[in-house]
């Protein structure tokens, strides 16, 4: 048995138990603990479902625009977010694969991103 964690511990990374997702053990030798997102491919907009949010929870009241589950490279997600930002005439910032936007601009944003060939649905608040 201790031959296999030895093998075992060869090929997978050390890694921070966050990034696994939940996956405690895999029997395929092959297996690779990578993360969904890889972060130099961006998939299409006609592939991507995007989700938009309202937010006010933990920020002293302050309504945020919310735009989730966009899959690509951390460039890509910038300049989305700075083309949102001056569609809305307004403030954000992108932080962990998230675009957050400053105020209540759910309809404009989903109206923008529909324009640009993101699927988009309205989610949560």
């Amino acid at each position: 048995m201790r031959q296999n964690t030895e093998k075992f511990n060869e090929f997978v990374p050390r890694m921070n138990r966050k990034k696994r997702e939940g996956i405690v053990y895999s029997t395929d030798p092959g297996f690779n603990y990578e993360d969904k997102v890889v972060s130099g491919i961006t998939l299409p907009a006609a592939q991507q479902q995007l989700y938009v949010w309202i937010e006010s929870k933990g920020r002293k009241g302050k309504t945020v625009s919310i735009v989730k589950g966009f899959v690509g490279a951390e460039k890509d997600l910038e300049t989305l977010t700075r083309e949102i930002k001056t569609s809305c005439g307004t403030g954000g910032s992108s932080k962990n694969g998230e675009i957050i936007i400053q105020g209540d601009f759910r309809e404009r944003i989903i109206r923008f991103l529909t324009g640009k060939g993101y699927k988009t649905k309205r989610a949560g608040g």
